[in-house]
């Protein structure tokens, strides 16, 4: 089975379901891996990784969601809930911008109040005072949220903050595409087809976007390899998926709880995912939420870019995991591996290298 699926593989075929639940189920991991690094060899030749230079910053934690997964959120009427005016944010992108920063990736919950009205008026203000910055913002749970609230559709929406200053969207909010895991761990949350729509719709706008799982929830296998797929079946209309981002469930102080996944898991997935989304260019590793070392092995497991060096982050460490790394410590974790470090921008078109 391993060798048909290496020749199918190796002949640019794509696999299917059945190969991607064998690979999961039954394949050894480093052979899993030999596959991945030999697709991500095909597909980035020059043995460059990238990151790009960024800030996540959480306008808000107050959030209807309520999804058990989540440590960050608070409820409307909580302690501890906030959200930071539009003098505070612009003070983090002029920070961001000070220090070479070209993404801006915002995001908060889904709060009651905030309309359109607030993120227009952000992003052009945003837009206006930081041109390099660009704004790759909202989840598609908070576009149909906005939308709801603004009595907007979703097409509406996106082209009004496309208008305003969006420039591309995170992927964030998927957990997993598979509607009997998203009822157990968020059932407040939109539906995956509402996601997808919205990524549709984004594209069809020519907004780029990332697609992303996040896994560990007690999932099965298959329903792992049906995410993988309905992101697959999604990107041949646009091309509009410029990376994906697999990251596992961080338990600790969230009302869901159990036993986090293991580093052996994280990469046999990311292989595995590396070996399905054959149609999307770019495969991140998750340092923020395995550490540096694992971040670097799994640079050999099928990923070419280490995502953003998070001049700050809230919602993972909110769970209990603070991995932090500078620029440099990540283009020397880079190097270590034996790549070459460059810079890039939230489209993948390389600033600096670092040799």
């Amino acid at each position: 089975m391993l060798t048909r699926i290496a020749e199918k593989l190796d002949g640019g075929q794509s696999i299917d379901r059945s190969d991607a639940l064998f690979l999961l189920q039954e394949a050894e991991l480093l052979e899993i891996g030999q596959l991945a690094d030999r697709m991500r060899r095909r597909l980035h030749p020059l043995r460059r990784v990238t990151f790009v230079v960024d800030r996540n910053v959480n306008y808000s934690n107050i959030c209807l969601a309520g999804c058990s997964f989540c440590a960050f959120y608070r409820d409307p009427a909580a302690e501890g809930g906030y959200l930071l005016s539009h003098e505070q944010i612009l003070a983090k992108v002029a920070e961001l911008a000070a220090q070479g920063g070209t993404q801006l990736l915002l995001q908060g919950g889904l709060h009651p109040e905030l309309a359109i009205d607030w993120f227009e008026e952000l992003f052009q203000r945003i837009r206006q005072s930081f041109p390099s910055v660009q704004i790759h913002s909202l989840s598609p749970a908070e576009i149909v949220h906005i939308a709801n609230l603004s009595s907007l559709s979703v097409a509406d929406c996106l082209k009004r903050l496309r208008e305003a200053g969006l420039a591309s969207l995170p992927g964030g909010g998927a957990e997993l595409l598979v509607e009997e895991v998203r009822q157990r761990i968020s059932p407040y949350k939109i539906a995956w087809q509402q996601w997808a729509q919205v990524m549709r719709e984004a594209h069809a706008q020519g907004m780029p976007t990332t697609a992303t799982m996040v896994f560990g929830f007690g999932e099965e296998p298959g329903q792992i390899v049906e995410h993988l797929f309905r992101i697959r079946d999604l990107q041949p209309a646009s091309g509009g998926f410029t990376a994906f981002i697999p990251w596992t469930f961080q338990p600790d102080n969230t009302a869901l709880g159990g036993q986090g996944v293991s580093a052996w898991d994280y990469l046999k997935v990311l292989a595995v995912s590396r070996l399905v989304l054959d149609n999307i260019p770019n495969l991140q590793a998750s340092w923020v939420t395995q550490g540096a070392a694992i971040a670097q092995t799994a640079l050999f497991f099928g990923a070419n870019d280490m995502g953003g060096t998070m001049l700050e982050e809230n919602v993972v460490a909110a769970a209990g995991t603070s991995f932090r790394l500078s620029q440099q410590e990540l283009i020397e974790l880079v190097r270590e591996a034996g790549f070459v470090a460059a810079r890039r921008d939230t489209g993948y078109r390389v600033l600096e290298e670092y040799p």
